[in-house]
């Protein structure tokens, strides 16, 4: 899911907060909106299974897993991500690999578990710690878990913009939420970055990524 550089710090991330969001998002920027940095160094030496992409958004990451071999399931609150991203898929010849579900994830649940279940940047209607608990139990034993969010306290841009503290995270406070006698924590760390916004603006990002195992 792409990140929000104007979130207020009250804001509900409802459906119709995304609905507004990606309506008024330029479409012209969908097709070149990349997959997330962190997907490919934490994912590329997996081996290719089922996946679940928990907030989609514009479909990068899924279309970047379908693309190596993964069988997706693409799931995000809003229908005008979805059918942007199912024409990115469609356009990059994968999109009979990936199954675009739309739904609100604070009260969805999936049928089946995955090998592997990532999400970046989502921002649901509910606690951001309570909602990685609730797409962790998707994880089937031995899968992965991938959390990349926005670091608690940080990430303004040049403008002073910064994500609200109920849609930031530590790496701590995720990594403390998997229970160590169930999960081994890969990867923890915090990371910095840069990246072109719109209307020419660089947005800064202090990103949280998390990768765990779930024991078999």
């Amino acid at each position: 899911m792409t990140p929000d550089p104007h979130p207020r710090p009250d804001q509900q991330f409802d459906r119709p907060y995304w609905e507004a969001h990606w309506q008024q998002d330029r479409p012209a920027s969908m097709g070149s909106n990349p997959p997330n940095p962190h997907l490919a160094r934490e994912v590329d030496g997996l081996p290719p299974g089922t996946a679940l992409d928990a907030g989609c958004g514009a479909g990068g990451e899924a279309i970047w897993l379908a693309a190596h071999g993964w069988q997706v399931t693409a799931a995000d609150i809003s229908s005008e991500a979805l059918a942007r991203a199912a024409d990115r898929a469609a356009a990059s010849g994968v999109g009979e690999r990936v199954r675009w579900v739309a739904a609100d994830l604070t009260t969805w649940a999936p049928d089946t578990e995955f090998d592997l279940v990532i999400t970046a940047y989502a921002h649901p209607a509910m606690p951001q710690l309570e909602f990685y608990d609730r797409i962790a139990r998707w994880v089937a034993p031995g899968g992965t878990l991938l959390v990349v969010g926005h670091l608690h306290g940080h990430g303004q841009d040049h403008a002073g913009h910064a994500p609200p503290a109920q849609a930031s995270v530590t790496a701590a406070a995720v990594s403390a939420r998997l229970d160590d006698t169930a999960w081994d924590v890969v990867t923890a760390e915090e990371a910095h970055r840069t990246l072109d916004g719109p209307g020419g603006r660089v947005v800064t990002l202090d990103d949280v990524v998390v990768r765990a195992t779930r024991r078999a």
